[in-house]
């Protein structure tokens, strides 16, 4: 699945990822409206404002990128009938011929691991017969359980030609607080760093391994030392626009072939509506604002690529 994430960057020369974690107060008041008609103010309503908040986003910025990243906690919050819309959502992306990476940060170990990788990269034997779960390109997960949290994945992975993108240093303001802290005059997530590049070298597509990282945006000068130590692993990279991360920041998480690095832009595209600068598209061409704050992030990443060569 890597080979596909690098051959799609390739085509849209677009190095970013659409999260699409939407909260219920992003969706247009249209939307709500003819959800709640339908099924009204109920956990099934919001899941069915959602599903088709995301629906209509993906119809209108599919052509113009590799991947989304829908936040499965999004979801959650409205119980069984909010899975059902991450279902729909994720099923829908591949009928778009898009790479799905379920963000999910699951980290735990041994059975339990193992449950969590088939549920969302591989495949659960019922009988005689196998099924797929939710069946993501790649998941995240949180590698502070250590390797018998990780390896469970990465068998599953390597079964599936699926992948992972492990935590290293994320973009939140208290990540220091674990993260940065010295064993042996070295930061905790340089070690994690090495392990995530070590995990890698045992599962690798033709350029760049199943096994990636996730490197916060709002990080930079943290990002250009893990891309050293992480050569040949895709980089992850949240924060971007509504967390200040830009593109001008990100230019050291790529390698010298353009490629190595996703960014992802969350609320920042899904709710660009919202923003003054997207505020004349109004409620009812929420989609068309999305597309163009798609459009914006990709000029801003590839001018700051270009200036940096």
């Amino acid at each position: 699945m890597i080979n596909k994430l690098v051959a799609k960057i390739k085509i849209t020369k677009a190095p970013i990822v659409v999260g699409l974690d939407p909260m219920l107060s992003y969706v247009p008041e249209h939307i709500q409206k003819k959800a709640f008609a339908e099924y009204g103010e109920t956990l099934e309503g919001a899941a069915e404002a959602i599903w088709q908040y995301n629906k209509e986003i993906i119809d209108h910025i599919w052509d113009l990128i590799p991947a989304v990243k829908p936040q499965i906690a999004m979801y959650e919050q409205f119980g069984i009938e909010g899975l059902k819309a991450f279902q729909k959502t994720v099923d829908y992306c591949h009928e778009k011929d898009l790479v799905v990476i379920g963000d999910v940060k699951r980290g735990d170990i041994g059975s339990t691991s193992a449950a969590y990788a088939v549920g969302h990269l591989g495949r659960v034997q019922i009988g005689s017969k196998s099924y797929t779960g939710f069946n993501e390109d790649f998941a995240t997960v949180n590698p502070y359980l250590g390797s018998d949290g990780i390896k469970p994945f990465i068998d599953v992975c390597k079964e599936e030609k699926k992948g992972l993108f492990i935590l290293v240093k994320t973009s939140n303001p208290s990540s220091g607080e674990f993260q940065d802290r010295l064993i042996d005059g070295r930061p905790l997530y340089e070690y994690v760093g090495e392990q995530v590049a070590e995990w890698g070298s045992g599962h690798m597509g033709d350029s760049y391994s199943y096994i990636g990282a996730v490197v916060g945006a709002t990080y930079p000068e943290e990002g250009k030392i893990l891309r050293k130590v992480m050569p040949k692993s895709f980089i992850l990279v949240p924060g971007y626009g509504a967390q200040g991360g830009k593109g001008a920041d990100l230019v050291h998480y790529f390698n010298e072939d353009g490629l190595g690095a996703i960014v992802n832009s969350s609320r920042g595209i899904i709710a660009a509506y919202k923003q003054e600068q997207y505020a004349g598209f109004g409620g009812e061409h929420f989609a068309e604002a999305s597309r163009q704050a798609v459009e914006d992030m990709i000029a801003d990443i590839d001018g700051a690529l270009q200036a940096a060569k």
